[in-house]
């Protein structure tokens, strides 16, 4: 079994997550903010301590502007359907996933004025383009800041220094960057910050969270309500972080999972991670380019890049690629179009999509090698 899915979810998790998640069920996982005794208190410092090292990862005003939720489609969600209103006008980009493009169509039908700024068949921002969607009373921007497609990486901290000048909130989604690229929300301009626990922070699925300043939130309606174990004497919606976005029982033992990867990223280093998981993902496209048949989807260099392949296949279907990868060589890809078909539109792929090969740190030099025998094999077939 060989995996290059990473985008979809990392394969590997981090070491030592399932044993501390088996552990922590085990032994309780009690709820915090409910009991004063010991078990839900030691799980109450569980999250707290989850909470500062995800402060530390992407420069948080504090960790209580940290919010845990479900993963980062709940995420964007509560985000996007508490900040914006009928009238409200937000600019996105043709990069965008569906936990982006979904919910702002939603908000369109309501009343929302949307604008999609242009991407290049690179999969890179168009940034004139973008300038010329902003208005005077344009309210949010959302961007990715990469693409799950082709690995393209927007410019953040650029989009968002031209926000915070024109007093415009910026929300990032970082579902395919967190972990191994560096952000930090406060030198990045970032008002909200979406993350995803299950890709390159190596935890498990059903945790994310998002992170978002004192102003955003001041702006922001609960997408949910309920019991936060805080002010249970009053019907109203405490105002004080996390628990405004937090009603409800949280994921513990995702929370679990998510403080252990998060300590072998600290350990290991974000930094090192990227660069393992680029090397090979680097060797693979060297290599890839001499194959007949086959066209690279994406931008044309490599630096400033998320290690992600995408695969075009001129004279075969790419479905069918998809699955001899699988069945005759049992290497996992993704093909189609990756909830994203605006950014298949920018690529120029759209509607039959791309085999996708994502690279993790953990994957090798000899699975990259199995990789390309395999598809010099399968177009040689063509």
């Amino acid at each position: 079994m060989i995996y290059f899915d990473q985008c979809s979810t990392s394969y590997p998790k981090a070491p030592g997550v399932a044993e501390q998640v088996y552990e922590a069920i085990k032994t309780g996982c009690f709820n915090i903010n409910r009991g004063g005794y010991a078990g839900a208190l030691s799980t109450g410092e569980t999250v707290f301590d989850t909470r500062e090292r995800l402060s530390r990862l992407f420069g948080a005003p504090k960790s209580r502007n940290v919010i845990l939720t479900g993963g980062i489609t709940q995420s964007l969600n509560m985000i996007l359907k508490g900040l914006l209103k009928p009238g409200d006008h937000v600019v996105t980009t043709q990069m965008e996933h569906n936990g982006v493009l979904r919910p702002l169509t939603q908000l369109k039908a309501t009343g929302v004025e949307v604008d999609i700024a242009a991407c290049t068949s690179e999969g890179e921002l168009i940034m004139e383009d973008f300038l010329s969607k902003l208005r005077p009373d344009t309210k949010l921007v959302v961007t990715t800041h990469a693409s799950n497609v082709c690995g393209a990486v927007l410019p953040i901290r650029e989009i968002g220094a031209i926000c915070r000048q024109r007093g415009i909130l910026y929300v990032v989604d970082s579902a395919q960057t967190a972990g191994v690229l560096p952000i930090h929300m406060q030198n990045d301009y970032i008002d909200v910050l979406a993350f995803a626990g299950h890709k390159s922070l190596l935890a498990t699925q059903g945790i994310g969270g998002f992170v978002i300043t004192d102003e955003a939130a001041r702006h922001m309606m609960p997408l949910l309500s309920g019991g936060t174990g805080s002010f249970s004497s009053s019907l109203e919606v405490p105002e004080h972080l996390p628990d405004r976005f937090e009603a409800g029982t949280l994921n513990l033992p995702g929370i679990v999972a998510l403080r252990a990867s998060l300590t072998y990223i600290e350990e290991t280093g974000p930094q090192n991670i990227y660069a393992a998981a680029h090397g090979l993902f680097s060797r693979f496209i060297s290599e890839a380019k001499g194959i007949p048949g086959l066209r690279l989807v994406g931008p044309s260099h490599l630096e400033n890049r998320c290690p992600v392949a995408a695969l075009d296949f001129t004279e075969l279907d790419n479905g069918e690629v998809a699955y001899r990868l699988d069945e005759t060589y049992g290497i996992m890809t993704r093909s189609g179009l990756h909830c994203a078909p605006l950014a298949h539109q920018a690529l120029g792929t759209f509607p039959k999509g791309v085999v996708r090969c994502s690279f993790g740190h953990t994957n090798t030099q000899e699975e990259v090698d199995v990789l390309l025998s395999a598809l010099r094999e399968i177009t040689r077939s063509a």
